[in-house]
């Protein structure tokens, strides 16, 4: 097997055969001849060469046998979602999820006569219990956003098993570099591509990785809804993820540095990190992580965050994460915006709590701004 450095940047690579060139090359063409082809190419039905290159790299990343490319991370989310889900179904997704995917299944599945439940906590005995004779999927996020709340992958794959329904996971905050979900039994995993495997802040993408016969039934409900990427983006998006394991590792080192300084400062109330000892299900991370990731967040004491975040000189107050950069939010004011005041009390979800998107700058400089601030 080869090592991830070398898949990330040798797997589903285009081979120039005309001019030898390094890089894939990008196929930009939206009509595609087909009296000879064994169906028609063209880029709503993912299949044009750069996607399907792109995801046979997603597929060896996460030791699958099938990957896909989308425009966005809920492209990819409500295309596996709605391929396995129709009326009369069930579904059980655990708390703190996403705030765009909490949005989509809370504002759209019952129009489609589709009941779900938002269980309680992320326990699998808690998942057990909410299982219904017509519950089809149950999905999962770990590490949660933006509180890093960890559940069990295994557990829920074994679950989904005896009970025979499909197991999905968003998979975003750890990425391939730390996590490998389908290795641990569950049946999709899901990546906004825009995050971590983009890492360079300039590329919006989803991807997911399945087994062939769920990518057959994934790939037809995408056609319909129609959130393919454009072959440039998968050219850039190819290119980012050649450098993946470089820059995981090193936020993920800075990150765990931060989360124990930060721990220690009287001006914060928590931190909130699965590399953390005293973190709630920090010996389950450590069971099925390679590491802890780039993503931390902390809730100030008695310092606006507002304020906090416009002191500070090197980190910038912007949205989203896994870029090289390091950036921090606010989480009621973006990623969970949409929520309900209600729905954040419950979630945990306070608006002195700031997400810390770590990227791979010098430690000590980011330590120095982070205090200065506070």
């Amino acid at each position: 097997m080869k090592s991830l450095k070398t898949t990330c940047v040798h797997a589903g690579t285009i081979k120039d055969e005309k001019n030898g060139g390094v890089n894939s090359p990008i196929y930009t063409s939206t009509s595609y001849a087909y009296l000879d082809a064994e169906e028609a190419v063209y880029p709503r039905y993912y299949n044009i060469p750069n996607s399907e290159a792109l995801g046979e790299k997603i597929a060896a990343l996460e030791m699958a046998e099938k990957g896909m490319v989308f425009s966005s991370g809920m492209a990819a989310i409500t295309s596996a979602l709605l391929a396995f889900l129709e009326k009369g179904d069930h579904a059980i997704f655990q708390t703190g999820l996403y705030g765009g995917t909490f949005h989509f299944v809370s504002a759209e599945l019952e129009r489609f006569g589709i009941a779900y439940d938002i269980a309680a906590d992320n326990n699998v005995e808690t998942f057990e219990k909410l299982i219904r004779d017509n519950t089809k999927l149950v999905y999962i996020e770990t590490p949660s956003n933006p509180l890093l709340k960890i559940t069990d992958i295994a557990a829920t794959a074994k679950l989904a098993r005896k009970h025979g329904i499909i197991s999905m996971i968003d998979n975003t905050f750890a990425s391939p570099v730390n996590q490998t979900p389908l290795r641990q039994g569950i049946d999709v995993t899901i990546h906004s591509a825009t995050k971590y495997l983009g890492g360079h802040s300039d590329i919006c993408a989803g991807a997911l990785a399945c087994n062939e016969e769920n990518f057959i039934r994934i790939r037809s409900m995408a056609r319909s809804l129609g959130g393919s990427l454009n072959a440039q983006d998968v050219y850039l998006l190819e290119r980012s993820i050649k450098t993946l394991v470089l820059r995981v590792e090193q936020q993920s080192a800075n990150a765990g540095i931060l989360a124990e300084r930060l721990s220690g400062l009287e001006e914060i109330l928590k931190v909130h990190y699965p590399g953390l000892p005293d973190h709630p299900e920090h010996e389950t991370a450590r069971a099925q992580m390679n590491g802890f990731g780039g993503m931390l967040s902390f809730e100030l004491k008695n310092t606006d965050p507002v304020k906090f975040q416009r002191n500070l000189q090197l980190i910038r107050p912007t949205v989203s994460l896994g870029g090289l950069d390091t950036i921090i939010c606010s989480p009621t004011m973006t990623s969970h915006r949409h929520l309900s005041t209600e729905d954040r009390i419950r979630e945990g979800i306070s608006d002195n709590l700031l997400r810390l998107s770590v990227g791979i700058e010098d430690v000590d400089d980011l330590w120095a701004d982070l205090k200065q601030a506070i």
